[in-house]
Order: structure tokens, then sequence, then C-alpha cells
């Protein structure tokens, strides 16, 4: 068990903190534990509970009706999809059965979502958006390792399956794109992501991997025809700015095509000429090469 604080709840459901303070003090919803210094903190079945009261909310449900129910209708309520849209359902259930462990639990979500959509469908609209949860968890160091390992190792698995089901990619194709995430990054499932869509295009890729320096990506690239880099970086520069990790990159690397995706980058502008973001799945299922 470990603990979350309110601005952590306030990401993760979309409920202002200040709004939760009143759900706490009118209606004795999303009560909180205190810490020795007072301060709010949230345990695991807090955090879930906060998350069903936030999925009803967010579609149409009024407080007082929410603040009515019982805690079995609630758990109910909040698993029924409103409006035939089952992705927040779907993401929900991803999210608790992670924060408990819960591996059949996981599993059996992960299956029920690649029937309903597809390999690709369920990443742009449930899995990206789920690690995005989690991801605000890494990056403010709210979320155990052994959680963020769990989740990782079962979404994993299901996309490199997806890799090895794919034909091989024809060896004389002219591109080649080198994977990576920068130095301090150690979140490698993005890349396998656009892997598979770089092997379902028929694009050749070659797999760096996670925590890279540049001094590896200047071996790799000498001993390799590579045309494009590729980086996915989630967790925040600690020694720096991602602006300037990205100019430097473009300094060292002139002749390649650079490509970046990743949250870290969100409100990033004003790119060199031989660099381009990818702001969404989308994108990057949609993703050209050029050169």
């Amino acid at each position: 068990m470990h603990h979350f604080t309110i601005r952590d709840v306030e990401n993760l459901s979309g409920i202002k903190a200040h709004t939760l303070r009143i759900w706490e003090q009118r209606h004795g919803l999303c009560v909180c534990k205190r810490k020795e210094s007072q301060h709010r903190c949230y345990d695991n079945e807090d955090l879930k509970y906060i998350l069903r009261i936030a999925y009803l909310y967010h579609n149409g449900y009024r407080i007082s009706r929410i603040a009515a129910l019982s805690p079995q209708e609630l758990t109910h309520l909040a698993a029924q999809p409103i409006n035939k849209d089952e992705h927040e359902v779907l993401i929900n259930q991803l999210m608790e059965a992670g924060l408990d462990y819960n591996h059949l639990q996981f599993e059996k979500t992960l299956r029920q979502v690649l029937k309903l959509m597809g390999l690709e469908k369920s990443i742009e609209t449930v899995i990206y958006p789920f690690f995005d949860k989690i991801g605000l968890l890494w990056m403010t160091g709210h979320v155990l390792p052994a959680q963020e390992h769990f989740c990782t190792y079962l979404v994993q698995k299901l996309i490199i399956g997806a890799i090895e089901g794919l034909p091989a990619v024809d060896c004389n194709q002219p591109q080649r794109v080198l994977l990576f995430t920068p130095k301090g990054d150690m979140h490698e499932l993005p890349l396998l992501f656009v892997q598979y869509i770089m092997k379902k295009k028929g694009i050749q890729s070659i797999m760096l991997g996670r925590n890279s320096t540049t001094e590896m990506l200047a071996y790799c690239c000498k001993h390799q025809p590579v045309t494009h880099l590729y980086f996915h970086f989630i967790t925040n520069f600690t020694n720096g700015d991602a602006a300037a990790y990205i100019h430097d990159l473009s300094d060292q690397f002139p002749g390649l095509q650079i490509l970046a995706s990743g949250p870290a980058l969100k409100t990033l502008q004003d790119f060199p000429a031989n660099v381009r973001v990818l702001r969404s799945p989308q994108e990057v299922i949609a993703l050209r090469l050029n050169g």
C-alpha cells in the first residue's frame, strides 16, 4: 500500500483539488487520510473510489446523486459504459488491477480491449491514456517501481507477440529507424508500439532501447546505415531541459531525420528543420517517413 497526494488524485481523476475538498466537507465523499503534518493523503482504495466517482461525474451524474449511492452501487455503475463509450471504464479497470497487482483481472481487461478494438485502436484509445495516467505518477515518483513493472510487462508481452506475428521486413528497404529513449528515461513500452507500427508499414527498425546516451547513438549510427532517429520521452529531465536535448541531438546528427514523441515534449515549439514531433498516438499510427 502506498499513498498519493491530493495533486496526484487531481491529475488522475480530472477533479480539481478544491472540488475534492468541497465534496469531502459537504457530501462526505473522497474522505482523505492525514499525515502527521496534516497534509491530505490517499491510499490505493481511496484512489480507486475517487476514479469511480470521477467517471460518473464526468458523464453527467450530479454529485448529490453519487453521494447517495452505496459503495456497491457506485462500483456497479462505474463499470457500465455511458453513452456507449467503454474507453474510460476500461482505463479505470486497468488502473484498479494495476494498483492491486491483479494479474488475472489486468490480462482479462486487456483481452477484452483487444477483442473490441484490435491492437492499434486499443493502444490509441485505452492503453496510451492508461499509461498517461500512470506516467503522471512515474514523473512525480508516486508509483512503486513494482507497480510500473507489473503493468508494463503484461502490455509488453501483448505487443511483442503482435510484432512477432507480422511478416518480416524487406532488408533492401532504404529507410532504417533507430528507436531509443534518452538517458534517464527507462520506459521502453512506447518504443515497442512504434516498432510494431514500423514493421507493419514495412520499415526497418533497430531497437537500441531505453536509457540511451548520445555516445551509444553515435556508435550505432557509425556501424549501421540509419536514416532516422526516433525517441520517446516520458520522464522530465532532471539535469537539463527537453528543448536543449532536441537541439543538441539535431546538431550532433544533422544528416538524419529525427522523430520524437512523449509527454515530456508536449508543450515544446520551434524545432530544428530535421526534427518532427508526433503529439498523439494517432500521429504515430499515421506516420510516413521522408528521405
